[in-house]
């Protein structure tokens, strides 16, 4: 049900985009289950399929931990199924159990058509007709493309509260732009995708791009783009809940997450102020800088500051 700016925020941990250890993430969710005060968590791989078997065998304690520490867990699918074992493990996922069911693809939102499901951030939704639609196929929750500015976010609210669903913005984390069938962090180390020694692992957040004068500009996770900057909309938080947006998405990065989800819900809740929180959490941020562009109709590298932030 869409909430109106008075009510409960929610907070939501996205899907982890990287190639970590198996290992570091089982421990990754086991402190934000214990620590960060998040109310639902996203897992499931999005970016490519043959890092999933890697973290399969955990993925019960962690739905455990997690569920057992009142956080809401739900499953996110590919953002690009290609091969037929692909697409068969995802029919599998939206055949079975009664775990929500992100989808991030124009083949999954088909396999769940009629049940109750959430819609990730890889479906373009950028007007209102799109929006009305996936809700009447049963989309509960929708995670807005990462570009939506601020006059879309106003556009699309009133919609969504009369088709009784929530809204995500994501405001921290590096911005997934595009998905291609190629891997380029293979391909940077001179690898093909089908023997790629899963070298993203090596980079937590990304491996960065930069331009031939040297200056970042995008990010690349296995067959993934990213922005460079990481976003944080901190400060944008009490224009977003005035606009009617009561749900906020993390994305994970091998920062002190619990420390960022601490932050924002302080600013939710009203208990620190914005300004303040978004200076907090870029000092946790030491590989890129903080973007807001796009929420501010611009590019979406481009930071936009405001006054000097104060508790």
């Amino acid at each position: 049900m869409a909430m109106t700016g008075s009510e409960y925020a929610s907070l939501t941990l996205g899907p982890l985009l990287f190639n970590w250890a198996p290992e570091r993430k089982r421990d990754f969710y086991f402190r934000m289950a214990d620590e960060a005060p998040v109310d639902r968590v996203y897992l499931g791989e999005v970016v490519c399929s043959k890092r999933a078997p890697f973290f399969d065998p955990f993925l019960p304690e962690v739905m455990e931990r997690l569920e057992s520490a009142g956080k809401t867990v739900a499953i996110s699918t590919l953002a690009l199924a290609t091969s037929a074992r692909e697409l068969a493990a995802l029919r599998d996922l939206a055949s079975g159990g009664d775990t929500l069911i992100e989808a991030n693809d124009a083949a999954a939102l088909s396999l769940l058509a009629g049940r109750p499901h959430a819609v990730g951030p890889f479906v373009n939704v950028y007007n209102e007709g799109t929006l009305r639609c996936l809700a009447r196929r049963g989309a509960q929750r929708i995670a807005l493309p990462v570009e939506i500015s601020a006059g879309a976010l106003a556009a699309l609210a009133p919609v969504a509260a009369e088709e009784r669903i929530e809204l995500e913005v994501q405001v921290f984390g590096r911005l997934p732009l595009a998905i291609s069938a190629r891997c380029y962090h293979a391909r940077a180390h001179g690898l093909h995708k089908d023997g790629c020694q899963y070298v993203c692992g090596a980079d937590p957040d990304g491996l960065a791009v930069e331009t031939l004068d040297g200056n970042g500009f995008l990010a690349v996770n296995g067959t993934q783009t990213l922005s460079h900057g990481v976003v944080n909309l901190a400060a944008e938080i009490p224009a977003l809940r005035r606009i009617g947006i009561n749900g906020f998405r993390l994305s994970p990065h091998s920062v002190d997450m619990v420390a960022v989800a601490r932050l924002i819900r302080e600013v939710l809740d009203g208990r620190k102020g914005a300004l303040w929180a978004r200076e907090q959490i870029a000092r946790l941020v030491p590989f890129a800088p903080c973007v807001n562009g796009f929420y501010h109709g611009i590019e979406g590298a481009a930071f936009i500051a405001g006054n000097q932030p104060g508790p």
